[in-house]
């Protein structure tokens, strides 16, 4: 009983801060002519609601690609279809051709954080609590600790409820599918990870991990024996869920070949805004997008990101063990070493919009017992600064954040058993586990203290004329560095090979 009332009470207070959140401003309030990303949803229901399928990607007299054209998998364009015919029950002007373009009231925007309310609760808030209590370790109270820290992830919460981009739905697929793996149904696993890649593309982050482990698991049970039967069940599983999603495209190559043009867009080059990536940040020093042709930034994005995927994928292939799965969802490739799947397509991918880094964080998140004080820094939405300020998001972030980071520290105790979980002594070449541990204090405080005072700056200073992006700039460069930082944490903690006996408790 008291376990399930600890439950209750950590689903409720994780309820409240998203509803708390609703009240807050959202992108592109008022802001003629694209009104944002809440326009964006909008305008997808309308879409959806009123075209013939065939139409949902194609530029025609009633579908403006220009205003907010559908860029998402044919699982988003069904779940804003669903949307879109509760809202023409309620308020039939909210979804009317045309003239509902920057539609905006105060019912439609309750509907609109309700319909993000009820896809938290649910698909990604179960999907949470089964995780912390089947595939974690530790006391009750930790496992509810640990499932509270995750549902308070200021980025996630700021992004869904801010930019009504539905991540929760991705994130909680892909999370059911960590859990099938986990609890060995790796049929449900396939399905729930196939659904989260028909509902954003950005789940490719974390595909090769699945698909590796998956395989790896195939061959460990012998491909002339259960492993090939195993291999044949997963892969009808994949095709026919995919073929479920895409059904209606199928009978035209041409809906297909649209459809795939929409979601990888590469003709709006290798970044746009600021972002945290290699790309963003070495344009402050080196002009790329003049230097190179663009189809050679697309192969060189591209070489990039399978370079530093690969080896980490094949080593959750050859050891295909529930730990080694996990962590290679934030570890990722080595040039020599283990490499971080995730935070591959992030730095080195084309076309990465700052929201992408919550497929890292978000799954960082994951590991929360293991990894916490050097989770903490980078998931304070920090990156995301900017965006968050330009859509009058300060308020809920500051709160938020500080909620999180208390969690995160104090409730968890994280700071020492990152030691005993991660052997930082032994990564960090240290001699003795006290030096291990005043360098995790060290690299904790000098990370909060530079966010914190950059958050500072941007807020409350002017820049200079001639260098109107230069918190936006300093903000992007600050945090790729982190990244990069995390990132030879990683390949070292690799090195030390994880531990087994004591780490998490192999369910699989």
């Amino acid at each position: 009983m008291e376990t399930w009332s600890l439950i209750s009470i950590c689903v409720l207070l994780g309820l409240t801060t998203r509803w708390a959140v609703s009240f807050s401003s959202y992108s592109g309030a008022g802001k003629a002519p694209m009104f944002g990303d809440y326009e964006a949803q909008r305008h997808w229901q309308e879409v959806t609601y009123n075209l013939p399928v065939k139409e949902w990607y194609f530029n025609t007299t009633d579908n403006d690609l220009g205003y907010w054209g559908l860029d998402y998998p044919p699982l988003t364009a069904y779940h804003s279809l669903l949307c879109a015919h509760i809202a023409k029950l309620i308020d039939p002007a909210w979804v009317e051709l045309h003239t509902s373009r920057g539609y905006e009231s105060a019912s439609h925007k309750l509907f609109m954080r309700t319909t993000v309310l009820f896809a938290d609760i649910v698909i990604y808030i179960p999907a949470v609590i089964l995780f912390c209590f089947y595939l974690t370790d530790g006391s009750s109270k930790k496992k509810v600790a640990t499932a509270l820290c995750i549902l308070l992830y200021p980025g996630l919460i700021l992004i869904d409820y801010g930019h009504f981009q539905y991540n929760s739905v991705s994130l909680g697929l892909a999370l059911w599918g960590v859990v099938g793996l986990g609890l060995g149904w790796d049929l449900l696993g396939s399905l729930a990870f196939t659904l989260a890649l028909n509902y954003k593309q950005m789940e490719l982050y974390h595909s090769l991990p699945f698909f590796c482990y998956l395989l790896g698991k195939c061959i460990k049970q012998g491909l002339m024996g259960k492993g090939l039967l195993l291999l044949v069940k997963i892969s009808l599983t994949v095709l026919v869920t995919f073929a479920f999603c895409w059904w209606p495209f199928l009978s035209d190559p041409q809906q297909i070949l649209q459809v795939l043009h929409r979601l990888f867009p590469v003709d709006r080059g290798l970044f746009e805004d600021k972002v945290a990536n290699t790309w963003s940040s070495l344009n402050v020093l080196i002009k790329i997008k003049t230097l190179l042709s663009r189809d050679t930034q697309l192969l060189l994005s591209f070489a990039l990101t399978l370079l530093f995927i690969l080896p980490s994928s094949i080593k959750l292939l050859i050891k295909p063990t529930l730990w080694q799965f996990k962590l290679a969802l934030v570890s990722r490739a080595k040039v020599l070493l283990i490499v971080n799947s995730s935070l591959a397509f992030f730095l080195f991918s084309f076309q990465v919009h700052e929201k992408s880094i919550l497929k890292l964080c978000s799954v960082l998140m994951f590991l929360f017992l293991h990894l916490i004080s050097f989770v903490c820094p980078f998931c304070l939405s920090y990156s995301m600064l900017p965006l968050l300020l330009k859509d009058g998001l300060l308020l809920p972030y500051v709160v938020t954040s500080v909620a999180f980071l208390y969690l995160g520290v104090y409730l968890l105790s994280a700071l020492d058993r990152n030691v005993k979980s991660l052997r930082l002594c032994d990564v960090f070449l240290c001699v003795n586990r006290k030096c291990a541990l005043h360098l995790v204090f060290l690299q904790f405080r000098v990370s909060l203290v530079a966010m914190a005072g950059l958050s500072f700056t941007s807020v409350v200073l002017e820049p200079p004329a001639r260098l109107p992006d230069l918190f936006p700039v300093l903000v992007s460069v600050f945090s790729f560095l982190h990244f990069l930082a995390l990132l030879l944490y990683f390949n070292l903690v690799q090195l030390t090979e994880p531990p087994s006996k004591k780490g998490p408790k192999k369910t699989n």
